[in-house]
């Protein structure tokens, strides 16, 4: 069972020829959580991936989630599954994965957070804060949508949205406290190095506030 008050960094990474070897970098550069998110592939393809990217996780305690399917999840020994809006219910996925696999859902405005809230979800994202590839015509929510839902949870808030190592202090300091990263490290040239940095200014500004615990 993962404490996922104690992750910061939640890594969405789409299947990579070099999986093998990228997954591990960012891992030992701070990456605490890894959702392979993959909406394009076949479901063979999927698996593949998730088989090579679950024993890394689990080498580095790290949990592996699998992105919209509950039943792909359970079939490559993921810890849990995320959910979008328009994807299967929170609900249907608990009944599927059972009361200690770890339900993810997305949220990109305060009416589907509050429901969220209400739902069986393990942790709830907030975003995007601006806008990002990875959600193609979706417009930013801005920093204070995300600021709200961390002070309403009763669970963990990951936030998604550009997220850097350098605007990850002035985030922190807004009242976040968790971040989803897509092109930060997916695009990095060095992806140990980028990740460590990242990492390095997170726990800066952590050590910076008063993390209250939520």
């Amino acid at each position: 069972m993962f404490d996922l008050r104690s992750r910061r960094l939640y890594l969405c990474v789409p299947a990579r020829k070099d999986m093998a070897v990228f997954l591990p970098q960012v891992l030992r550069g701070g990456v605490d959580i890894v959702q392979l998110r993959e909406k394009h592939l076949t479901d063979e393809v999927r698996l593949a991936s998730a088989r090579t990217m679950r024993p890394i996780c689990r080498d580095f305690g790290v949990p592996f989630i699998m992105n919209d399917s509950p039943e792909l999840a359970l079939e490559s020994g993921a810890d849990g599954v995320h959910v979008g809006q328009d994807d299967v219910s929170v609900e249907r996925c608990r009944r599927l994965m059972g009361d200690t696999a770890i339900i993810g859902l997305s949220t990109h405005a305060k009416d589907e957070f509050l429901e969220g809230l209400s739902s069986q979800a393990s942790y709830l994202s907030a975003g995007p804060i601006v806008p990002t590839p990875t959600k193609l015509g979706r417009p930013g929510t801005g920093v204070a949508y995300a600021t709200a839902c961390e002070q309403q949870s009763d669970r963990p808030v990951f936030v998604t949205g550009g997220v850097t190592d350098q605007n990850v202090t002035s985030l922190v300091n807004a009242g976040l406290r968790r971040f989803v990263i897509v092109r930060y490290l997916t695009q990095a040239k060095e992806p140990e190095k980028a990740a460590r940095l990242l990492r390095e200014a997170l726990d800066i500004a952590l050590s910076a506030v008063t993390v209250e615990p939520t």
